[in-house]
């Protein structure tokens, strides 16, 4: 099935898409799934922290959906809750970026550090160190992976995140504000690299 996938860390089987990681289990996950997210997703979240996992299933190869996830200079080119991104200096591990966010959120910046960029691995970190929200001590890890989709190249996108609770709210409600912001920017990720596939081969056609 394309698309996201959904087990939550006591076994309960949903339609939807997430993986609890304080509570994790990979029962009911594909072998190469289990092993990526045991290389890779293994936050270790403290008392007063949250930390889930999201995969995404997009019908376009790896390096067309890298592509966008590696910008971390232009996250507005597929995140549709950025509206502007300032970089300061070059485009290096520590570098740092101010983003705008678009009205309609309980935010308006972000300043965010680039933790790891792996071109190889294809595997993006990314922590958030300041901005008028309330997302403190903010770490996410974004993984991409081959796989075969209806017999086409196709990629596995993991996305998992560690952050503080804040006062007032519950590990579940925090957990779900953040999953619904990545849900959002997963589905445009797969849009984006879907019609950026399109368009490719259009231009191939028309050579």
């Amino acid at each position: 099935m394309v698309g996201e996938s959904r087990i939550r860390g006591r076994g309960e089987d949903v339609a939807g898409g997430w993986w609890w990681a304080e509570d994790m289990s990979l029962d009911g996950c594909r072998t190469a799934e289990s092993e990526d997210i045991r290389r890779h997703h293994r936050h270790q979240p403290r008392e007063n922290q949250c930390s889930s996992i999201l995969i995404r299933r997009i019908r376009a190869p790896v390096h067309v959906v890298w592509s966008l996830v590696r910008r971390f200079d232009e996250p507005q080119k597929y995140k549709p809750f950025v509206s502007r991104c300032l970089v300061q200096g070059d485009l290096e591990i520590g570098s740092v970026r101010e983003v705008n966010v678009k009205s309609g959120l309980p935010a308006t910046t972000s300043t965010e550090r680039l933790e790891l960029l792996d071109d190889d691995e294809h595997i993006l970190s990314i922590k958030i160190i300041g901005g008028d929200h309330r997302l403190q001590n903010y770490l996410s890890i974004t993984t991409l992976h081959p796989e075969s989709i209806g017999g086409r190249p196709g990629t596995l996108v993991i996305e998992s995140f560690v952050v503080d609770v804040p006062d007032g709210n519950t590990k579940e409600e925090t957990c779900f504000f953040v999953e619904v912001l990545i849900k959002c920017n997963l589905k445009s990720l797969s849009d984006v690299s879907e019609r950026l596939l399109v368009q490719d081969q259009t231009e191939l056609i028309d050579f």
